[in-house]
């Protein structure tokens, strides 16, 4: 698949444009492109591979010269193949594009090594976020203190587009694993034998034999699932990324920061982890609270595991004789009530010791998990009560190596032990549950019917609801009647409340922590949530008097309507007597979770952003307003924001989109969501993983302290206020207002095909029929994606640009220059422009247009394509217009680069994808041709990467 026709590796830019520290990049591409080629050879024979070539030269063909001929050919050549062919065609460009981002991956950790042995590190890392501040005059006593007043959370979450299996991303690892051991037998070749050839071919063979097998591995795995996900596979895949990134990398970037703030206080651990999976339960009736006990077991087996291999490896390590070295009380205790007597340790304290550790962690794991140790323990001991009670033990340890001249023991091991112990605990990650408000509305008014306090609680007006919620609430006695029949759903709603409670005994405060309620609308939606608390014993005492509650009440407020309301619902939540003094006694936080994704959907790119910026600074002024009137401590606002893979569902880099946020709404607190095919891409390879998290954790230092975002001025307030009203006015005319535009969206994208993939346990809509109201935003996103117009990422804002320079009574260049300083100097307005100008280099009007002629009404067609394309036209120009720049991608090479070798090897997918389509919506019930499209689906989602 190159221009000389080897068919598995790029198509390759002109000499004179390509950099040479992109070279090994090019080597390692055309390496796994040729082994991926000899397989197929092997595998399928010369005949589908020449196929293959025959297909990627057309389509390059047509994308780079817009050449009707080789359309025409393409078309004719697609429309002859059979099934089969087919499929085998399909999963050749499928797994080029899955191996060219190891490729790429690869690269990035290389790139960032370059730059760190140059002592020029990358824009993003925690050292120079650090470097900053130490040039800001800030002292490392008060960048710790900070970070121990921090809350800094990614939030693993399940939805439908997260389309690889396991056992594919398993391999991939291997295989990333084998690309880094192939750099170091180079880099060692260099050191040694600069002067003469610089491979070592001995090991370089046998580094490429283990690259063939996994090749030829993934050739004969499926790719595809043949059943639909259940919550347990979601499970499973999540802690998959703890066992190969987060339990090793957090560690690490705590000691990174140690190593850094030398002489400062201890480093808190403010980096944790959180999950959705499990306890989402929100348009999903298979979350239970049987799948929340399932995550939980299953999160405390993973986290134990580690700890007994930790544990025991250090063991291993400790064999310090008590006849050269003294040792601390409490280790010769622990020693002693080790029940370890083997002669063959009698002299060694740290082993013995740490043989009671590990059996006490082994009957924790099997209390906790069911999990039964191995090695076996040398004797049974009580289970640890808590991981407070195994960090004390440790820390013991720790101390008395410290003070015998044994410091150097700790480092290593020791050490990254105790902070995952403190970090992970024996619940791995905190799992919030969510659940929308109408399903608690339901339970109320069942519970309030039955108890004969309320027979119509729905038909209330929301000031009666509050009323009789308030007064409950103050009210001792629960509501549910002794021996009165209730329904499934409040049953089963119930016991997940039940649940929490039980699981948070078992596994410690912090394996539940949040509630979320989704759709909230009005106040009564929280303090429905807070009700349902106090029914369950989650709430202690009554509003009126001296209460807490355990779970954190969490609004997310999604469509632009909620946004906008978000502060004065929160400021009426407030002035209810005794909820400030609650929120206080449980903890003074209150997360508040901001939706990117439907507000996109409702509003468009534009809006969608504004209006969350708007809401940021409303409700960080209304918490500043109400800490200063209250006494005895303050309540410390989190947001929570609800972040997708694709600019359109609040995508993008996490660096700038923290540093972006309104002046004052981080402040060291901070949650987001990862999602779909990003978390694969971001966290799959364990180096480019820590990366990641270090730019959580370096925009979250850099916007507390820093504070970088300076007040937008009431002219560029203005403006981004017009902007998105004619924003939001365009996107909703094509959306909502032009008719038969839902008949076109579900036939000109894979919609209908992506509902029937087995990619997620939640269904695509959340109601029967086809509305785009009732439609996920996830899979709204995905569609789009999928047929390269990515339209949710940047539709609207051409119309509104031309009409904010054209409006009455203004000077046309001077809003034009309004627009260009916004840019160079508002982070909100020049990262939105950013994210707009990624989605844009990855949208294909030609490739779209393509889909379009799967739309049956040729007028819809056009009127609504003509349409898309004008609005595209506009954008792509006010784009270059305020930023200055002709191309897109001009300040971002790297993602430049990626699309220049990818792009060429997905766009056969596309051709191929529409081809099927056409086929199965004619003829329904072809397995092959359903299954073409599925694969088509994967390999288009794994060359976009962040599709979800």
């Amino acid at each position: 698949m190159t221009d000389n026709a080897s068919p598995s590796a790029p198509v390759h830019a002109p000499a004179a444009r390509r950099s040479d520290k992109d070279a090994p990049l090019m080597q390692d591409i055309r390496l796994l492109g040729r082994i991926l080629g000899d397989v197929i050879r092997e595998q399928e024979g010369e005949q589908t591979y020449a196929l293959v070539e025959q297909i990627r030269q057309l389509s390059v063909a047509f994308r780079r010269d817009d050449d009707q001929g080789a359309d025409r050919a393409l078309k004719k050549l697609l429309k002859s193949l059979t099934g089969d062919q087919t499929v085998r065609v399909i999963r050749a460009f499928t797994y080029f594009s899955h191996l060219a981002n190891l490729a790429e991956d690869r690269h990035h950790i290389r790139r960032r090594e370059v730059h760190e042995r140059a002592g020029s590190s990358q824009e993003g890392g925690i050292d120079v976020a650090l470097s900053r501040l130490r040039w800001a005059g800030i002292a490392p006593q008060t960048v710790a203190q900070t970070l121990a007043a921090s809350y800094v959370v990614p939030v693993l979450t399940a939805h439908p587009t997260e389309v690889q299996r396991k056992s594919i991303l398993d391999a991939e690892r291997e295989m990333a694993r084998l690309l880094a051991e192939r750099d170091a037998i180079q880099a060692r070749a260099r050191m040694f034998n600069s002067a003469r050839d610089l491979l070592s071919p001995r090991e370089l063979a046998a580094n490429e034999a283990g690259l063939r097998a996994r090749i030829a591995q993934v050739w004969q795995t499926r790719l595809l699932r043949v059943s639909r996900l259940t919550v347990a596979d979601e499970i499973e895949n999540a802690l998959s990324y703890y066992e190969s990134t987060f339990l090793g990398e957090i560690p690490k970037i705590y000691a990174e920061l140690e190593h850094a703030l030398a002489g400062s206080e201890p480093i808190a651990s403010f980096l944790r982890m959180g999950q959705w999976i499990g306890g989402d339960r929100d348009g999903n009736p298979n979350v239970t609270a049987e799948t929340l006990r399932l995550a939980l077991r299953r999160q405390a087996e993973v986290a134990l595991r580690h700890h007994l291999a930790e544990v025991h490896a250090l063991g291993r390590e400790l064999s310090l004789s008590s006849g050269l070295v003294q040792v601390s009380g409490a280790v010769a205790a622990l020693a002693e009530c080790s029940e370890d007597n083997s002669v063959h340790r009698s002299d060694e304290p740290y082993r013995r010791a740490l043989s009671g550790v590990y059996a006490r962690l082994a009957a924790t794991s099997e209390d906790l998990a069911g999990m039964v140790a191995a090695p076996s323990p040398v004797a049974r001991l009580p289970a640890y009560a808590s991981a407070d009670a195994l960090l004390a033990d440790l820390r013991a340890i720790q101390a008395s190596l410290a003070s015998h001249k044994g410091a150097a023991q700790t480092a290593q091991r020791l050490h990254p032990l105790i902070r995952a112990a403190e970090v992970f605990g024996f619940h791995l990650a905190t799992v919030d549950l969510r659940q929308s408000s109408d399903q608690h509305e339901r339970v109320i008014a069942e519970l309030l019917a039955a108890a004969r306090i309320e027979p119509d609680y729905a038909a209330l007006a929301e000031a009666q609801r509050q009323q009789l919620l308030v007064r409950l609430l103050c009210d001792a006695r629960p509501l549910r009647v002794v021996g009165a029949s209730y329904s499934a759903h409040a049953q089963g709603e119930l016991e997940i409340f039940e649940t929490a409670l039980e699981l948070r005994r078992r596994y410690g405060p912090q394996a539940i922590r949040h509630y979320i309620i989704s759709h909230t609308e009005t106040v009564s939606d929280l303090l429905e949530v807070l009700l349902l608390q106090k029914e369950t014993g989650l709430m202690h005492g009554t509003l009126d008097a001296q209460c807490r509650a355990d779970l954190i009440v969490s609004p997310l407020f999604e469509t632009i309507t909620d946004l906008r309301n978000a502060a004065p619902i929160m400021r009426a939540y407030y002035a209810i007597p005794g909820i400030a003094r609650l929120m206080q006694a449980s903890g003074g936080e209150q997360d508040i979770m901001l939706g990117y994704s439907d507000s996109n959907k409702d509003g468009g790119i534009f809006t969608s952003n504004w209006e969350l910026y708007r809401a940021e600074i409303a409700l960080v002024e209304l918490f500043d307003e109400l800490n200063a009137q209250l006494p005895g401590g303050t309540i410390r606002m989190r947001m929570f924001h609800g972040r997708g893979g694709t600019v359109g569902r609040g995508g993008g880099p996490s660096y700038q989109a923290i540093l972006a946020q309104p002046p004052g709404t981080v402040r060291g607190q901070i949650r987001l969501t990862e999602q779909g095919e990003v978390i694969a891409s971001k966290y799959a390879n364990p180096e480019i993983g820590r990366r990641n998290l270090e730019t959580l954790v370096a925009a979250t230092l850099e916007a507390t302290l820093l504070q970088p975002t300076k007040p937008a001025t009431k002219a560029f307030l203005a403006a981004a206020q017009e902007l998105s009203n004619a924003s939001m006015a365009a996107y909703r005319a094509l959306v909502y207002e032009t008719p038969g535009f839902t008949d076109y969206f579900f036939n000109a994208t894979p919609i209908r095909e992506i509902a029937e993939l087995n990619i997620g346990s939640r269904p695509a809509s959340r109601k029967a029929g086809q509305r785009i109201e009732d439609l996920r935003a996830i899979p709204w996103g995905f569609s789009w994606g999928q047929c390269r117009l990515t339209l949710p990422g940047w539709y609207g804002f051409g119309a509104a640009v031309q009409a904010f320079v054209a409006a009455p009574g203004k000077d046309e260049k001077a809003q034009w220059a309004l627009l260009r300083k916004m840019h160079r100097q508002w982070p909100f307005f020049s990262t939105l422009l950013s994210n707009m100008d990624m989605v844009l280099a990855k949208s294909d009007l030609a490739l779209a247009k393509r889909y379009s002629e799967l739309v049956p009404d040729a007028r819809l067609r056009r009127q609504v394509f003509a349409a898309i394309e004008q609005e595209w036209q506009r954008t792509m120009e006010a784009l270059s217009r305020i930023t200055g720049d002709k191309t897109r991608l001009t300040h971002n090479s790297a993602l430049a680069r990626s699309i220049q070798h990818r792009f060429p090897y997905i766009d056969p997918l596309h051709h191929l994808q529409v081809e099927l389509i056409r086929r199965w919506r004619a003829e329904p019930g072809n397995d092959r041709v359903r299954t073409g499209i599925q694969l088509c689906i994967n390999g288009i989602a794994a060359g976009l990467r962040n599709t979800g």
